[in-house]
């Protein structure tokens, strides 16, 4: 019941609805010989149209709609989670959330409830959380972007099958300042070298 309710307090949901007819068109060539790792969340992971070269030995799916929530991936569950049936789930959500004004206690709840609906369709799926990135244009948000991260880090240590992969820490230079050469011009959405970043920590997660 409880998942019914936040779902009726997504932000304007429909306004994804074109995104997710997109991504419910793709058709995919499989090696059956693969392992499936499926991405989804915000415009980080939509925008990563070569994902799928990161891990030549995977079978990569890209579930990205720009823009999103928490609350909208929760909306969209059935169309992009569960009848892929993936073997590895990466979820980028969370930078939206920050940037609307939402409070990282209230985020964490959404995403818990997120969790806790993979885990019951998917048991066997190791659901791994990628951390909110750190950027440029939205750095003045920074302390809440560290609480969120810090409560998604919480939540993924004790939860089984759950686990946090920590971008935001790999995006800063030693004086702990963001990178500021691995965004495109709006300084918010990343180039090769923000994907680069990326690639490398989230290979860790795999086998």
């Amino acid at each position: 019941m409880l998942f019914c309710i936040f779902n009726l307090k997504a932000q304007d949901p429909s306004r994804f609805k074109s995104q997710i007819e997109e991504i419910a068109q793709k058709e995919y060539q499989f090696d059956k010989g693969k392992k499936l790792v499926l991405f989804t969340g915000s415009s980080s992971v939509r925008m990563w149209k070569d994902v799928q070269d990161y891990f030549p030995e995977y079978n990569v799916i890209n579930n990205g709609f720009g823009g999103s929530h928490f609350s909208d991936l929760i909306y969209y569950y059935e169309e992009l989670i569960p009848k892929y049936n993936p073997d590895y789930l990466f979820i980028y959500e969370g930078d939206n959330d920050i940037a609307s004004d939402k409070k990282p206690g209230k985020i964490l709840k959404e995403a818990k409830l997120l969790i806790d609906r993979i885990q019951q369709d998917l048991p066997e799926t190791k659901v791994v959380l990628i951390s909110p990135k750190p950027s440029v244009a939205r750095w003045h948000l920074r302390k809440n972007y560290q609480k969120l991260n810090k409560k998604l880090e919480s939540l993924a240590n004790k939860t089984n099958n759950l686990e946090f992969t920590d971008v935001w820490s790999a995006m800063l230079d030693k004086n702990g300042q963001v990178f500021t050469d691995v965004f495109l011009d709006d300084n918010l959405h990343m180039n090769k070298k923000g994907y680069d970043i990326w690639g490398k920590v989230i290979q860790e997660h795999l086998e």
